[in-house]
């Protein structure tokens, strides 16, 4: 219903000003979070590209530069599959730029075949919950400091499908790429619940969304007969401007800034599953990721 609801619903858009802001995009340099990028470059926010991808990254930059007239975009190496890499990158903002207004989320990987981060993680979770957790981690101070300040992670309607195993979460009693890609997705949900809650009162504001069904290069690891099904379906898929805009709806929104936790979808609140309202696994997620990566976050 939701859905169908927001199809005939106007356009959102926003004539929000971010001069004098710091955002930080994480696989940037691509699909929506490029588009995003492009959106709130044009606000006059100061934009970092975090991506993989070093010349991918450079090559987008200059493209968000040449589209939003704001010469103010600047790329950085950032692995999400690498705590070392996610280490150093934290330590570059936190030393050289004086805030951090908004931080999106948004980089992940899809279905995709068994394979582990650096550090041995199941690479869904690792990359798309974990890799985030601990970036977030690592910039929470200076988010603080920046407040009002807001932190964006890009879900999908996927986490719906998703369940988290507290026992085997990297997977390796057996492996189900749609499977771990869904627990991944639910655990950004769950991430956003507990952050809302400890941060509550201090100015912080956190967001998940499903940013609708894309067509972006995360479909390269589906197969021949889904391949077909979104063939079939491609009228009703978004490109990645129309997809971003519920990534820019949750960062910019005047009338979100006392909501807290909750997800959206269409530019809009939207129902989470059950599992996403889950508080019992939400703090048991919130443990044993502080546990997996090795920190102290009360």
């Amino acid at each position: 219903m939701d859905a169908i609801r927001n199809f005939f619903r106007a356009a959102w858009s926003s004539a929000e000003r971010l001069e004098g802001k710091t955002v930080v995009i994480t696989g940037a340099n691509t699909g929506i979070g490029k588009e995003t990028a492009i959106d709130l470059a044009k606000r006059g926010a100061k934009v970092i590209l975090a991506c993989r991808d070093i010349d991918k990254a450079q090559a987008a930059t200059k493209e968000v530069i040449e589209s939003s007239g704001n010469e103010n975009v600047v790329c950085m190496k950032l692995d999400l599959a690498d705590g070392k890499s996610i280490r150093g990158f934290a330590e570059s903002i936190n030393k050289d730029e004086p805030r951090l207004d908004i931080l999106i989320n948004n980089a992940g990987v899809m279905v995709c075949p068994y394979g582990k981060t650096a550090d041995g993680f199941e690479m869904q979770i690792g990359v798309n919950h974990l890799g985030h957790f601990l970036l977030t981690y690592l910039l929470i101070d200076l988010i603080k400091k920046s407040t009002p300040a807001r932190i964006v992670n890009v879900s999908s309607m996927a986490h719906s499908f998703g369940s988290i195993n507290l026992d085997d979460l990297n997977s390796e009693k057996s492996y189900d790429k749609n499977k771990a890609y869904a627990q991944s997705k639910l655990a950004n949900v769950l991430f956003t619940r507990s952050l809302a809650k400890r941060l509550e009162g201090t100015g912080v504001t956190t967001y998940s969304l499903h940013p609708g069904v894309i067509k972006t290069d995360l479909w390269r690891h589906l197969n021949g007969p889904q391949q077909f099904l979104w063939k079939m379906a491609s009228p009703f898929i978004k490109n990645s401007a129309q997809g971003a805009q519920t990534t820019i709806y949750c960062a910019v929104e005047p009338s979100l800034a006392n909501e807290s936790g909750g997800y959206y979808s269409d530019c809009a609140p939207a129902n989470c599953s059950a599992a996403g309202k889950d508080e019992e696994v939400a703090q048991k997620l919130w443990e044993l990721s502080c546990r997996m990566l090795s920190i102290t976050w009360e």
